[in-house]
This record gives C-alpha cells, sequence and structure tokens, in this order.
C-alpha cells in the first residue's frame, strides 16, 4: 500500500463580510456545520474603498499519522510525500480567475504577557454562509475575530491577546506556507505539504512534533485580498496597502461534512513502496547494458505462520548470500561459490563469493549482485543461500544457514525487431466483494498477447508469467467512472506494482473506498520504447461493503 489518506477533522469559514443591509459585518458568524468552505476578496461593495475578506480554517488528525509511521504503515521522513488536496465545489457565483491561494500553517494564541496558549481554534456548529445569521454561540466555534472559548480563560482571540489581530494568525516560514495558482478558477487545490506535516510529526521521544498542529488557512495572497490604506475603527478589517482594487468572488470547496465521500479535504500520503524481486526475471551480466542495469536484486521473505517475521539472529542487520551452481545431478547447490559482482562493474574485494544483503521491512531481505555467462560459465539454474556468520557455506563455527532458492538466468539478446508491447492480464484471486476494513493483495498474471506454447509446455507445465517492470494501478467506480485512485505515473510513483518470481501484485487499503459501490481495476504498463505509458484494456471488478 502506498497511499494513505487523512480526512480532515475540523473545517469552518470565517469572514469579516457583510450582512445584506451593507451595514453589519458577519465578523462574529461561524460556519463550522457547512458542507462547503470558501474564499473570497470583495472590494468596493459597501463603499468605494470597502473590503471584505473570507478565509478557510481545516485541521488534521496528525496524531493518526505519527501512529501509523510508528507502526511502519507509512515510511520514516524523506520516503514519503504530504499533500493537501480539497476539491471544487461549483457554485452559482461569479468565479474568480487567474488567483493564487495560500496555505499556510495556524499559529497558536498568546496571553497579554506573550505567554503561549495551547488552544486550537474551535469548529463550532454554525452552517448560514449567505446572511451570517449563526454567530459562536457560548463562545464556542471560530469566527473571524477569536478562535473559540475556554472554561479557564474565556473567549480566546487570535494572536496575542493584549493586542489581538484578526482573519487567523498564520506562519509566514517558507517551510510552513505554500501556494497554488488557479487559471480558470474550478481547479481542485493540490499542494506539496510534505515539509510542515514533517514538523507536526516527527517526533524526540514521546514529544509530538517540532511546531504545534493548529491546523492550516487557506487565503488569498495579500496583492489579491483588497487593498486597505489602514485599519477600519472597530479593527475588523486588516492593513493591506498592498492589496487589490478589484474582487475575487467566490472560490468554494467542499467541506469535511460534505456528503460526497471523495471530496471531503485531506492529506494524502503517497510513496513508492514497490519491491522489485528479479528471482523470476534475472539476467547474466551484458556488454548491451550499463553497469547499473547489469545488476539483480533477489529478496528472502521470512513468513511464520502466515506472518512476516524478522529472523531473530538477523533483525534488521546484515544477511549475507552466496550463489552456487548445481550440483552433479543439479539437485541442489555444489561446492563451489561463484564469484560475485556488487555494483554491476567490480568484484566484492573482502570475500569475492558472499555478498552483503540488507534489511527492506518486517521480515523482508534483499540482495543486489550480476554475474557474468562466464563464471564460470552459463548455468541454467543456480542457487542462492542465505546465511550469517562465516565466509562461505560450509560446517563451520558461527554459520547459520536460512535458505536455498533456485534461480533461471537468462542471457540479454538483441532482438532484429521491436517485441510486442500487447499483452494479455488477469487477477487470478479477485473476489467479488470486499469489506471496507481489510487491505487486500491482488495478484496480476501478465503474459504477452503473441505467446503461443508448444504442445509440450502445454503438457508439462503452467503458463509462465510475463515479469512487467514498470507496471501501474487504478481504481475507478463503475456507476458514473470517479477515479477513486488515479493512476500515480509521477514522481511518487504511488501505484506502481511489485514484482516477484510469481507476477506482480499491489495492496490496496478498502477503507479509502466508499462502501456500497462497485468498482473496476486498471492497469498500465510503461513502455520504454516510447517513453510513456499504455493502459490496458482489460478491466477487474468488484464490490466494497460495510464491514
Amino acid at each position: 500500500m502506498a497511499i494513505k489518506r487523512y480526512v480532515a477533522d475540523a473545517d469552518t469559514t470565517i469572514t469579516n463580510a457583510f450582512r445584506e443591509n451593507l451595514t453589519t459585518r458577519g465578523s462574529a458568524s461561524n460556519m463550522g456545520r457547512a458542507d462547503s468552505l470558501e474564499v473570497f476578496s470583495i472590494y468596493g461593495q459597501e463603499s468605494s474603498g470597502s473590503s471584505e475578506l473570507s478565509r478557510i480554517l481545516v485541521s488534521f488528525p496528525t496524531s493518526d499519522i505519527a501512529t501509523d509511521r510508528t507502526n511502519g504503515v507509512i515510511p520514516a521522513s524523506g520516503s514519503v510525500s504530504f499533500y493537501l488536496r480539497m476539491f471544487n465545489a461549483e457554485t452559482p457565483f461569479t468565479v474568480p480567475r487567474n488567483f493564487t491561494l495560500v496555505a499556510s500553517a495556524v499559529s497558536g494564541a498568546q496571553l497579554a504577557n506573550g505567554t503561549p496558549i495551547d488552544f486550537a481554534w474551535q469548529e463550532g456548529q454554525g452552517i448560514d454562509m449567505d446572511s451570517y445569521t449563526d454567530v459562536t454561540r457560548d463562545g464556542e466555534g471560530a469566527n473571524w475575530i477569536m478562535m473559540g472559548s475556554s472554561s479557564i480563560t474565556g473567549s480566546i482571540k487570535w494572536g496575542n491577546q493584549g493586542s489581538p489581530t484578526v482573519g487567523g494568525i498564520f506562519f509566514d516560514n517558507i517551510n510552513k506556507t505554500f501556494t497554488q495558482t488557479f487559471d480558470s478558477g474550478v481547479e481542485d487545490l493540490e499542494i506539496n505539504i510534505t515539509n510542515l506535516v514533517e514538523q507536526w510529526v516527527n517526533s524526540a521521544g514521546n514529544i509530538l512534533g517540532t511546531i504545534p498542529n493548529y491546523g492550516i488557512g487557506i487565503f488569498l495572497t495579500g496583492s489579491q485580498e483588497a487593498v486597505v490604506a489602514a485599519p477600519d475603527a472597530t479593527t475588523i478589517v486588516p492593513a493591506n496597502a498592498g492589496g487589490a482594487r478589484r474582487s475575487y468572488y467566490t472560490k468554494k470547496f467542499f467541506a469535511r461534512s460534505s456528503e460526497f465521500f471523495y471530496r471531503r479535504p485531506m492529506i494524502e500520503a503517497r510513496w513508492n513502496s514497490a519491491e522489485k524481486d528479479d528471482r523470476g526475471n534475472f539476467y547474466y551480466s551484458s556488454s548491451l547494458a550499463t553497469a547499473g542495469e547489469n545488476l539483480n536484486t533477489v529478496y528472502l521473505y521470512n513468513y511464520f505462520r502466515g506472518q512476516l517475521r524478522n529472523i531473530p539472529e538477523i533483525a534488521s542487520g546484515p544477511i549475507y548470500v552466496s550463489i552456487f551452481s548445481g550440483s552433479t545431478h543439479d539437485d541442489g547447490p555444489g561446492t563451489e561459490a561463484i564469484t560475485l559482482v556488487v555494483d554491476g562493474a567490480n568484484v566484492q574485494t573482502a570475500v569475492p563469493t558472499v555478498v552483503t544483503g540488507g534489511h527492506i521491512s518486517t521480515g523482508i531481505y534483499t540482495a543486489s549482485f550480476a554475474i557474468t555467462a562466464s563464471s564460470p560459465k552459463a548455468m541454467d539454474t543456480i542457487y542462492d543461500v542465505w546465511f550469517k556468520g562465516g565466509d562461505g557455506i560450509g560446517d563451520i563455527p558461527g554459520i547459520i544457514q536460512y535458505q536455498t532458492g533456485t534461480i533461471e538466468p537468462q542471457k540479454i539478446s538483441l532482438q532484429p525487431q521491436n517485441p510486442s508491447t500487447a499483452f494479455v492480464s488477469n487477477i487470478p484471486n479477485l473476489r467479488p466483494v470486499y469489506s471496507s476494513y481489510e487491505t487486500a493483495r491482488f495478484r496480476v498474471f501478465t503474459r504477452q498477447k503473441n505467446w503461443y506454447p508448444s504442445i509440450y509446455t502445454r503438457a508439462v507445465s503452467s503458463t509462465p508469467p510475463f515479469i512487467v517492470e514498470s507496471g501501474s494501478y487504478a481504481v475507478t467506480r463503475v456507476v458514473d467512472d470517479f477515479k477513486a485512485i488515479p493512476f500515480g505515473t509521477g514522481s511518487n510513483l504511488h501505484t506502481q506494482m511489485s514484482f516477484d518470481v510469481s507476477g506482480s501484485y499491489f495492496d490496496l487499503d478498502m477503507s479509502m473506498l466508499e462502501t456500497g459501490y462497485a468498482y473496476k481495476i486498471k492497469l498500465a504498463f510503461y513502455n520504454g520504447s516510447i517513453g510513456s505509458w499504455q493502459e490496458q484494456p482489460q478491466e477487474f471488478k468488484f464490490r466494497v461493503e460495510e464491514g
């Protein structure tokens, strides 16, 4: 699984806009239970220089992100990207064009003496986004003027309580502030906020993060919010001498209370979790490939009673691998280990027959090396032996052998023409129904479309899989072709499939899919000869049900 979504746990819109009478401002209004969020700037509606603004506040359960990292659900910092995603909501109002939204971390409030207050803004219960009649009740719920109310200190205003501000208080640090430009105005918002999320969740001991999580504010840039030479008498309008003398009205997004499952604000974690086991796609070194391309990576999976477990003597430390040709009867490894190349070009210097492998994740170990067809000769089968201690195989003190596997190497050869890029795929373990609480592994079997076995092959063996080294999946809702999980073939490659000797596979967290609907899986394979991904014609359907 290389996608994890964290839906907002609070959101609201705050505004200083005038009510319909153009006399009273809605600065005390709360919209925490509305099904949409909005950003706008209105210039000159009440008077020739009047300013009316609207900003969004949204927060996310970053403690869940930290817990998932601790439990290994998402990878460590540096191996995962976090995206703020919000989805356009249609509106009957004029949609602004050519504008930029800022997404900035919300800062905390302070007492009059400057002491920080550990207090997050409150979502509130209001729903009126037209007349602003749902004022914050009993002090609970953020609005333009205050963050909410505490049973100890009472109402808490934005910023320093001795000299408060309005409209929220936000960081302006480059690692806490991000932007996106909208051309047509109806685009969704998608911003990489990895730097901010890592500041929220990176922990030292049991202390969560380097800055507190008070959510994110979303608003127009200072140059696009309406110009204000100086604050008004009530300090409801902040000064903005460099602002715009035009309106940007209105950009709407779906809120977390929206009925549309996939359109709620979220932080989406993306990473490439593809495991590429070359055991079934192993090649002898060739001058037709680069040194790096000549390397093969093989995996060792330690399953105990159906669960991946670290090898106790190894844990996450190094493991060793030697490669042998066959015995006299070629029914197991021989006695002489083969010299291995560890970087595509150079022999391992200390012990040329041993490669040091590494720990990838719980119960999974890998080793990478190359073998020339002349070392000592091209063999149909070679044997990989995984062990601990010593420098080879045999009854040497300290040697613990864990696994002996088989590999059937191939030779790289020139082709007289471009090979066929047409494939036939199947998911043999596909079930008709899945629970929303499970993570399912889908096994993808692929063969070339023009593959024709001989009579002998059909009689004595099963169809061999074609190993697709770069394959991706997408999940689409059947009823309306909505892309619940689009192809992740960009920089993150977060929907790239793994492969091993049996073919391709991927894991899918069913909680990301709305229950009660049928879905279809689509596949795409990368075609290096044309430098693009090619979507495959097959579709694989299933349903997701609650429980």
